[in-house]
C-alpha cells in the first residue's frame, strides 16, 4: 500500500479517529526501511516523515498501544515526535496483518497533555486500528481483483457488452444480488440500478459506448444498489474498460459495504454523541449552536448541573453513577421538544440548547418544568435519588459568539449554586463583574497566604451563671495591608473555594493547639477552643489524623479542642465525611454543630453526626425578649439538647437581658459582645486574667 493513491475512506477513517478523542492531529504511517508514509492525515501537512524520528517506531517493535504525555511546559517527554516540536501527547496503536506482521501505526496527537487517556481510550484507539486494517487489506484485495489477480469467488464479477447487457457474471454476482444461478445473465445491467439513477446511467454507458473516456475506469468508488427485492443497499464499485474484436466489454468488482457504512455510522455517532448516555456531546452541541447563531436566530443555552453527584460516586460506585446519569439524560430528554437539544458536556454537567428561541419567559418555563420533574426521586440501583439540579441560562442572538454565550451561561449556573442550588437563573450583566472581582480576590488571598496576612482572633466562651471565661472560639481574621482588618464574611467564601483551604485548615488547628500549650504554660486555667471546619479540610481524607497529631505535638488534652461542623457538611449523608469526625469524637474531641436550627436537615443530623454540643443561632437570640417565637425555638433546642445529652451554647448575646433569659431558660453557656468580641490571643489572656483576680461574677461589655 506503500505510495497508493489517496483513500477518500481512510482519511475519513482517520477524521472521524480525531474528532472521537477531540484532538487536531491523526495520521495511518506504513512504514519501509528508512521512511514512514502518511496515507491518511489530518492536521498534519507532511505526508512522510523519517521513521526513526516517530514514536511509531516503538510501536512497531513493540506491536502494542504507546501513549506519551508532557506533565507540564518544561518538560517534554523525549519519545514524542522531534519532528513536530509543538506536540504534547501521542498516542499510537499497530496495524497489524493476519499473518502478524506490523506494517504501521494510528496516532492520535495533541498540542495539549492528556493525563486522563485511560484504558477506555487505549480500547478505542485499538477499535479504530482494526477498522484502520479493515480498509487497508479490502482495498489492495479490490486493486488486485481489477488487474486479474483476485479470487473470483470472493467478489461479484458482472461483465457487460456494448449494449448494457449481462454477458458474464460469477456466482457471488447472483448471490449478492438475490438471483438464482445465472438468473443475472442476458439481463440488462438496469436490473441492479435503483429508478431515480438510470437515467444518469443511460447517459454515462452512451458516452462510453460512443469511445467517450471514462471517469470511473480504474477507481473505487461508492454507489446504490438495486437488490431482487427492491430493497437498496450501498456496493463498492470497481470498473474496468477492454475492447475486443471492435466491441467495447466492461467489468465490474462489486463489494456490499452496507457493514461499512453501518461502521462509519456508528463512529460518527461515537464522534458526536456521549457514549455513556446515547446524548448529543459537546461537539456536536457546539455545531448546532453555531448553527442557529449563523442562521441569524437566537438561541437559549441552559447548563445544568447535579447537587451532590460527587456524593454518589464516593458513597455508592461509579456504576451506580453511571447508571444515575443515564436515568437523569431520560428524565431530562422528557423535559423538552424534539427540536432541542440535549448534551452532556461531561462528569454531571448537561446542557440544553433552544434553537431560535430568544424570550426569557420561555426559557424559565422550560428551566421550571425540568425543576418541577425533578421533584420525584429517581430509583436507581435499589437505591431511591432525590436529585437536585441547578440550571443557569443565557440568551444570545446574531452576532453572538458561541462559547462566549455558553460561559454567561456557566456564569449564571454558578449563581444558581450560591443562591442555593436547586433552582434556575438567568444571565445578567453583573454577574461577570461579580467574576472578575472573585478573580481579584482569589489573587489577593494567594498574595496573602505567601505572606502569612491571616491571623486567628479569639471570642470569650463564658459560664452565665458565674461570668467565668470558660473557652474561646478561633475565628479568622485578615490583615489586609491597605484594607485593616477584614472580618470572614469578605472573604471566607473564597478562601473556601481556594485551593489551599484544606492546607489553611491545617494551620488553624496548629496554631490553636500551640497557642493553648502556650495558654497553659503561662498559667491560665485550661480553655476549650473551637475551631471552624473547612469543608476541603474534611475531604483531604487526613483530617482524624492531622488532628491528633497536633494535639500529641503540643500536649494539649483532646476534651479542650472542639470542631465545629456547618449545616453545608451536615447535609452530606457520606461517610467519608462522617468517619473522621467519628474518629475524632472516639478519642474525646467535641464536636458542635454551628448555628443549629436555621437548616431543615438539623434535626436529622442530630442522629447522624457524633455530636457533643448545640450551637443556638444568634437570629434567635436577637430577639429572644421580644418574640415569643424565638423564645420557644431557644426551649425547644435546650429541652432536646438535654433528651440527647448534648450541651449548648448560645450565640450573639449582647445584652444583660438577654444573658438573664437564657440563664433562667437553662442554657449555661453563652458567647457574644457582652462578654467581648474577637481579639488577638494576648487579649484574651490579659481578659482572663483581670477576671480571675478581680474575682468580679459581672459580665465584660465589648
Amino acid at each position: 500500500m506503500i505510495g497508493a493513491a489517496p483513500d477518500s475512506g481512510l482519511d475519513r477513517i482517520v477524521a472521524l479517529t480525531a474528532a472521537s478523542f477531540g484532538m487536531p492531529m491523526a495520521w495511518v504511517s506504513l512504514v519501509d526501511d528508512d521512511v514512514a508514509w502518511l496515507a491518511a492525515r489530518i492536521g498534519v501537512d507532511r505526508d512522510r516523515f523519517p521513521r526513526h524520528a516517530l514514536p511509531c517506531e516503538i510501536v512497531i517493535a513493540s506491536s502494542d498501544i504507546l501513549i506519551v504525555t508532557d506533565g507540564g511546559h518544561e518538560l517534554r517527554d523525549d519519545r514524542l515526535p522531534q519532528v513536530l516540536p509543538d506536540v504534547r501527547f501521542y498516542a499510537g496503536a499497530p496495524l497489524v496483518t493476519g499473518a502478524g506482521q506490523c506494517i504501521g501505526t494510528l496516532c492520535v496527537l495533541d498540542t495539549e497533555p492528556h493525563v486522563d487517556f485511560g484504558e477506555a481510550g487505549r480500547h478505542r484507539l485499538a477499535a479504530f486500528a482494526d477498522i484502520v486494517m479493515d480498509r487497508l487489506q479490502s482495498r489492495r484485495s479490490d486493486e488486485a481483483v481489477v488487474l486479474g489477480f483476485a479470487k473470483a469467488a470472493e467478489y461479484a464479477f458482472l461483465a457487460v457488452d456494448g449494449t448494457g447487457t449481462i454477458a458474464f457474471c460469477n456466482p457471488s454476482a447472483d448471490s449478492l444480488f438475490g438471483y438464482e444461478s445465472g438468473g443475472m445473465l442476458g439481463q440488462s445491467i438496469e436490473i441492479i440500478i435503483p429508478e431515480p439513477l438510470r437515467a444518469a446511467h443511460r447517459a454515462g454507458f452512451s458516452r462510453i459506448a460512443s469511445g467517450s473516456a471514462s471517469h470511473l475506469a480504474g477507481r473505487t468508488i461508492e454507489l446504490i444498489a438495486l437488490h431482487r427485492d427492491g430493497r437498496t443497499f450501498p456496493i463498492e464499485f470497481s470498473m474496468s474498460l477492454w475492447h475486443e474484436g471492435g466491441e467495447i466489454g466492461m467489468g465490474a468488482v462489486i463489494r456490499d459495504i452496507s457493514e461499512w457504512h453501518a461502521r462509519d455510522a456508528k463512529l460518527v455517532q461515537l464522534a458526536h454523541h456521549d457514549k455513556l448516555t446515547g446524548l448529543t456531546n459537546r461537539a456536536l452541541f457546539d455545531e448546532r449552536l453555531d448553527g442557529s447563531l449563523g442562521a441569524n436566530r437566537d438561541a437559549t443555552v441552559m447548563l445544568l448541573d447535579l447537587d451532590g453527584f460527587k456524593e454518589v460516586n464516593d458513597s455508592l460506585g461509579h456504576a451506580v453513577g453511571d447508571i444515575l446519569l443515564q436515568a437523569v439524560a431520560v428524565r431530562l430528554s422528557s423535559c423538552v421538544t424534539s427540536d432541542n437539544t440535549v448534551a452532556r458536556f461531561g462528569g454531571d454537567e448537561f446542557a440544553i440548547l433552544l434553537p431560535g428561541q430568544g424570550d426569557p419567559l420561555k426559557a424559565g418555563a422550560c428551566a421550571a418544568r425540568i425543576l418541577e420533574a425533578f421533584q420525584t426521586p429517581i430509583p436507581v440501583a435499589g437505591h431511591i435519588f432525590h436529585v437536585g439540579l441547578s440550571i443557569g441560562a443565557a440568551i444570545g442572538g446574531p452576532g453572538s459568539i458561541r462559547d462566549e454565550l455558553i460561559a454567561d451561561a456557566d456564569l449564571a449556573l454558578y449563581q444558581a449554586k450560591r443562591d442555593g442550588r436547586r433552582c434556575f437563573r438567568l444571565f445578567e450583566q453583573p454577574m461577570r463583574s461579580a467574576v472578575v472581582a472573585r478573580r481579584a480576590l482569589h489573587d489577593e488571598l494567594t498574595r496573602a497566604l505567601e505572606n502569612a496576612e491571616l491571623v486567628l482572633h479569639y471570642q470569650p466562651q463564658v459560664e452565665i451563671a458565674s461570668g467565668r471565661i470558660i473557652g474561646a472560639e478561633a475565628l479568622l481574621r485578615w490583615q489586609h495591608p491597605t484594607r485593616g482588618l477584614l472580618l470572614p464574611a469578605a472573604f471566607i467564601d473564597a478562601l473556601e473555594a481556594h485551593p489551599r483551604a484544606a492546607s489553611i485548615g491545617s494551620w488553624i488547628v496548629e496554631d490553636v493547639c500551640r497557642q493553648s500549650a502556650a495558654w497553659r504554660a503561662d498559667g491560665l486555667p485550661p480553655l476549650r477552643l473551637a475551631v471552624n471546619l473547612f469543608e476541603a479540610h474534611l475531604r483531604k481524607g487526613t483530617l482524624a489524623a492531622e488532628v491528633m497529631a497536633a494535639l500529641t505535638r503540643h500536649a494539649v488534652p483532646p476534651h479542650l479542642l472542639e470542631i465545629e461542623v456547618t449545616e453545608r457538611i451536615a447535609l452530606q449523608n457520606d461517610d467519608s465525611v462522617l468517619d473522621p469526625l467519628r474518629e475524632l469524637h472516639g478519642h474525646g474531641v467535641s464536636i458542635a454543630f454551628d448555628d443549629f436550627g436555621t437548616g431543615y436537615a438539623s434535626l436529622s443530623s442530630l442522629k447522624r453526626f457524633p455530636l457533643t454540643r448545640l450551637k443556638i443561632d444568634r437570629s434567635f437570640v436577637r430577639d429572644i425578649l421580644t418574640d415569643r417565637h424565638d423564645a420557644e425555638i431557644v426551649r425547644a433546642v435546650l429541652g432536646m439538647a438535654q433528651s440527647f445529652g448534648l450541651d449548648v451554647i448560645a450565640e450573639g448575646i449582647e445584652t444583660a437581658e438577654q444573658d438573664t433569659m437564657l440563664r433562667m431558660m437553662g442554657c449555661r453557656e453563652g458567647q457574644g459582645y457582652l462578654y467581648g468580641r474577637a481579639m488577638q490571643a494576648d487579649a484574651l489572656a490579659a481578659l482572663i486574667t483581670a477576671v480571675r483576680t478581680e474575682g468580679r461574677q459581672g459580665k465584660k461589655a465589648a
